[in-house]
C-alpha cells in the first residue's frame, strides 16, 4: 500500500522543514510548496491525500488558495496558523478548510489530526460508497476519478470539464442552460466573464474530438448546451 501524501504550503521554510522531517519519520510521503504563484499546479502535481495551508503566505493568502484547491480536490485540508481568533477559525472552515491548528503547536496534536482525517476520508471510517459514473454510448465518466473512459482510453479530466460533462450527459437529450452551468462552475457568477463558459466548452470538445468523438456538444441559440452522440458512438 503506498504512503500517503501529505503537500504543505508554509512560508517558514524552518517550520515547514520541521514539518516535513517529522512527518517523513511516520511514513508519510511529504512535499513543500516551492512557488508561491503556483500553489495549485504544485499541489496537483503532488496528488496529496491531505494539505496543511498556512493562512500568511506571499502574494495570496490561505484562504484564496484553498478556495482554488476546492475546485480540484476534496481532499483533507489543515489550516496551520499564528492566527487564533475566532473569525480566523470561521474563515478558515467557510472558505473550504476542514481543521484549524493554532501556531505554536505541538507535533503530537497535528500527527493526530492528520491520521484522524485520513482515516476519516480514506480507511476504516471513510464511507464506502460506490463510485459515481456516467455514461452515454462508448463514454463512461468517472466522476470521483475525474476520467472519462472512451472505448479503450482513458481520458484525464480538470475539475469544470467532469462537471460539464456531468450536467450535460445526466441531462440528455435536454438542453442544460447557460445558467445552469454557471451557477455549477462557479459559486459567484458575477465575476465570470462571459466568455469564461465558451472557452471550457470548446476545451471539453476539443478534448471528445482528439479521441474520435464528433459534434457531441450542441450549442442551442439563446438556452444553452445539449449533449449528442453520433449513432455509431451510442
Amino acid at each position: 500500500m503506498e504512503n500517503h501524501r501529505i503537500f504543505i504550503v508554509e512560508d517558514d521554510r524552518k517550520i515547514a522543514q520541521l514539518l516535513a522531517e517529522t512527518l517523513r519519520k511516520y511514513q508519510y510521503d511529504v512535499a513543500i510548496v516551492e512557488d508561491f504563484e503556483q500553489v495549485t499546479e504544485e499541489c496537483l502535481a503532488f496528488e496529496p491525500h491531505l494539505i496543511l495551508l498556512d493562512i500568511n503566505l506571499p502574494s495570496y493568502d490561505g484562504y484564496y488558495w484553498c478556495r482554488q484547491l476546492r475546485q480540484h480536490t476534496t481532499c483533507p485540508i489543515l489550516f496551520i496558523s499564528a492566527r487564533s481568533g475566532d473569525m480566523d477559525q470561521v474563515f478558515a472552515l467557510e472558505n473550504g478548510g476542514d481543521d484549524f491548528i493554532t501556531k505554536p503547536f505541538h507535533y503530537e496534536i497535528v500527527l493526530a489530526k492528520i491520521r484522524s482525517h485520513l482515516r476519516r476520508t480514506f480507511g476504516e471510517y471513510a464511507p464506502n460508497q460506490s463510485e459515481r459514473t456516467v455514461k452515454a454510448g462508448v463514454l463512461n465518466l468517472y466522476i470521483e476519478r475525474m476520467e472519462l473512459q472512451v472505448r479503450n482510453n482513458v481520458v484525464p479530466l480538470q475539475k469544470k470539464e467532469c462537471v460539464i460533462l456531468e450536467l450535460l450527459i445526466d441531462a440528455t437529450p435536454k438542453v442544460v442552460s447557460r445558467e445552469k452551468l454557471l451557477e455549477e462552475l462557479w459559486d459567484d457568477q458575477s465575476f465570470v466573464d462571459e466568455n469564461t463558459l465558451n472557452v471550457n466548452m470548446t476545451r471539453v470538445r476539443k478534448k471528445l474530438a482528439e479521441y474520435g468523438i464528433q459534434s457531441s456538444i450542441e450549442t442551442v441559440r439563446g438556452a444553452g448546451y445539449r449533449f449528442l452522440l453520433a449513432p455509431e458512438e451510442s
